[in-house]
């Protein structure tokens, strides 16, 4: 019986999976390596969706027939935290829950460009994490923060709707606060945050004018601030950055960006070549005095070209990123080709590379 919610999240958990879906009068699905998958057959009856409802929203539990859906924040007995929502649809409940894991991994660990590795020493200035929901951003920033924790004396204080890795202070003073439980919004945390003596603020996501801005002031003011945004380029990051203000304020913003931003990372996780779990794709620009002029005048259509042309500064283009997991026998190159931003660039560079390491294994023909 799928009568303990405990149980089926401890044994999704235990199988890697990275979401559990439950809807009345279906079997529980869990999403492992991208793929939704059946956790069993037996189906899940309304009345027991209800009472896994209760038990996660406890006193928000009336808010779900007030409005509709609920967000959960949720640490089990086993020790899994999750996120997720609670919601109707066909005149029943439904829960869908994101797994966090516990492990925060070192930068090194995931296959992140070296660029990175700078991140945590930066002083001031913005950094963006950016890539679709379950794309690693949060765990790109867990691994800067925990680098941070463990490297400097400073206070970081975050902001996340929730809470998702849990921090132990360190060499650093860590402030964990969770919209709508510690404070009502990001704008209303942001307005608060310079009064808190933060040296590094991570915003778990830049949804509006007024969090932009004050994202904006804080790095101009001396701060490190870390953010995402749910964008897929470089140049989209920046436009949807500019387009959220009035034509009349975008100049100011694009001087002010210009000034404190220091990278964006774009992520995305692909299947594996073997078939088992994903691998990260991550492209990094490294903003210099180019880019930087790039955005002052508003050129984003030509981002990507300047982002090739950066490689010296630690830029790392997307098709150079897949090129390099192709090589490394970590995707197919089919695959590769599906998220590559020039397919015929990206077959040629994984050609050339071939041929080389032919040669090298070979040598020449006499």
């Amino acid at each position: 019986m799928l009568s303990d919610i405990n149980k089926i999240v401890e044994l999704a958990a235990a199988k890697h999976a990275s979401d559990i879906h439950i809807i009345s009068n279906f079997p529980v699905k869990t999403r492992i390596d991208g793929r939704i998958v059946s956790f069993s057959d037996e189906a899940v009856t309304p009345v027991e969706v209800e009472n896994f409802a209760r038990y996660l929203l406890g006193e928000k539990y009336e808010s779900v027939s007030a409005i509709g859906e609920a967000d959960i924040g949720f640490t089990f007995p086993c020790g899994v935290r999750v996120r997720g929502n609670v919601y109707r649809q066909n005149r029943t409940l439904a829960i869908a829950l994101r797994i966090f894991s516990e492990h925060i991994p070192q930068i090194e660990e995931l296959g992140l460009p070296e660029c990175v590795k700078n991140i945590p020493n930066l002083k001031n200035g913005i950094v963006l994490v950016t890539g679709e929901t379950g794309a690693g951003k949060s765990t790109t920033l867990a691994s800067i923060i925990d680098r941070i924790n463990h490297t400097r004396e400073c206070h970081v204080i975050t902001l996340e709707d929730p809470v998702e890795y849990i921090f132990d202070s360190d060499k650093s003073i860590i402030s964990q606060r969770e919209i709508g439980v510690d404070t009502m919004s990001y704008a209303s945390g942001l307005r608060s945050i310079l009064r808190e003596d933060p040296d590094v603020i991570m915003i778990g996501e830049m949804r509006d004018l007024e969090t932009i801005e004050a994202a904006l002031t804080a790095a101009e003011t001396g701060h490190l601030v870390l953010a995402t945004l749910h964008t897929n380029t470089a140049a989209d990051t920046l436009d949807r950055i500019v387009g959220v203000f009035p034509e009349g304020a975008q100049a100011q913003i694009k001087m002010q960006l210009s000034n404190t931003l220091c990278y964006v990372l774009t992520q995305k996780l692909l299947p594996c070549k073997n078939g088992e779990g994903r691998v990260l794709a991550c492209e990094a620009m490294a903003v210099n005095s180019g880019i930087r002029n790039l955005i002052r005048e508003g050129k984003t259509h030509q981002i990507e070209t300047f982002i090739s042309l950066s490689m010296n500064d630690g830029s790392v283009p997307m098709d150079h990123a897949l090129q390099r997991l192709v090589a490394n026998g970590d995707i197919t190159i089919e695959i590769a080709e599906q998220y590559a931003r020039n397919k015929e660039n990206l077959r040629h560079m994984c050609e050339s590379t071939a041929t080389q390491t032919e040669k090298s294994i070979f040598g020449k023909r006499k």
